[in-house]
């Protein structure tokens, strides 16, 4: 078995080779193309995450794995924080003897759910797109430690992506919800883009709450730590300071200078280059109400759990417009492949160099 500190190493090189090799290969980034490559792929990271050992190395896993053997489950049980994922995990804990098939099968779903919505979204440019998304700062760890608030983001891209059905859309945010609860912070995000369009006071809201959390005005983390339950308060509430560098507590320029990009390309392509897409409207406006209220709980302890509720749609936020805009001499367009390799570049130096 591979030793557990290999992992990340090894799936990051994986990426990037992979990357490297198909964006040098094609102008167009047709190569490679085909929903049996695709597959084959998908299922190869499946078994590669869900059979990865059982180590501390990979944060929360060590606890559902310890929990295990604790776990009772008799019946379908609606009172549970997490409808659909504590009742699978009760379940498949009274059947299997380990914990190694619940993890295949929580890698099964986030994979597929990623790689389904690429599919939808970009049916000729899926691989490339895919990759991209395996190449996001936080998509390893929500693959391996945060598995459940991973699983979720994931099935509510899906939802994202058949918006234009609406009962495949709801019944994939119900699946998200029931996932993990905070979820309803972007299912609440998604219901509001659909009545309110006006992308304007989107950005002007962004801004608004960078400027209280620059103030640090602690009025609105306090308000929805009133509103959350008892989990959500007390990740709003607990200020003190963690040694792990994800969870400091204050104000944390590296997370705002990383969640700006999507941002500032959101700013370009609809006021200079003024692209009319009604889904890249609904997504950057899901990603700026989402990314806002982090900010304005950016105090909290483990502020990147809160960031990742935006973070989890980032990529697809920066790479969309390179692949919906149809003038070809466009410069997004002419340089998407840069744009995949600086994306690429951006996570192996932080995780090689900043948070190494």
């Amino acid at each position: 078995m591979i030793p557990a500190e290999f992992y990340k190493y090894i799936y990051l090189i994986l990426i990037t080779i992979i990357t490297l090799f198909v964006v040098k290969q094609r102008n167009d980034l047709n190569l490679c193309e085909g929903i049996g490559k695709n597959v084959w792929f998908c299922v190869f990271l499946i078994l590669f995450i869900g059979f990865r050992p059982h180590s501390p190395i990979f944060g929360d896993m060590m606890n559902y794995a310890n929990w295990w053997r604790f776990s009772s489950w008799n019946g379908w049980d609606w009172n549970t924080e997490n409808k659909i994922f504590d009742n699978i995990y009760g379940f498949m804990g009274s059947v299997f003897p380990d914990a190694t098939p619940f993890f295949v099968l929580i890698a099964a779903i986030y994979f597929i759910a990623i790689l389904i919505a690429c599919r939808k979204l970009f049916p000729s440019n899926t691989f490339i797109v895919y990759l991209v998304y395996l190449a996001a700062f936080s998509t390893l760890s929500y693959a391996t430690n945060g598995i459940k608030a991973g699983a979720a983001a994931a099935l509510f891209l899906v939802a994202l992506a058949y918006r234009d059905k609406i009962f495949i859309s709801l019944l994939f945010l119900f699946l998200s919800w029931g996932f993990h609860h905070s979820m309803v912070l972007p299912v609440a995000a998604y219901v509001v883009t659909l009545f309110f369009k006006k992308k304007e006071w989107f950005f002007y809201g962004w801004f608004f709450c960078l400027l209280m959390a620059a103030g640090h005005i602690s009025f609105f983390q306090q308000l929805f730590a009133g509103l959350s339950d008892e989990s959500g308060a007390g990740y709003l509430t607990n200020n003190t300071t963690a040694e792990v560098l994800y969870a400091k507590v204050g104000f944390r320029i590296d997370f705002i200078i990383y969640s700006f990009m999507p941002v500032l390309m959101g700013y370009y392509v609809k006021y200079k280059y003024k692209m009319k897409d009604d889904f890249y409207d609904m997504l950057l406006n899901i990603y700026l109400t989402t990314n806002g209220i982090w900010m304005l709980c950016m105090y909290a302890e483990f502020t990147n759990r809160i960031a990742y509720l935006s973070w989890f749609m980032y990529p697809i936020v920066l790479i969309y417009p390179c692949y919906a805009i149809k003038d070809k001499l466009h410069p997004l367009v002419l340089n998407r492949q840069k744009i995949v390799l600086c994306h690429l570049a951006f996570t192996l130096f932080m995780d090689l160099v900043y948070y190494a």
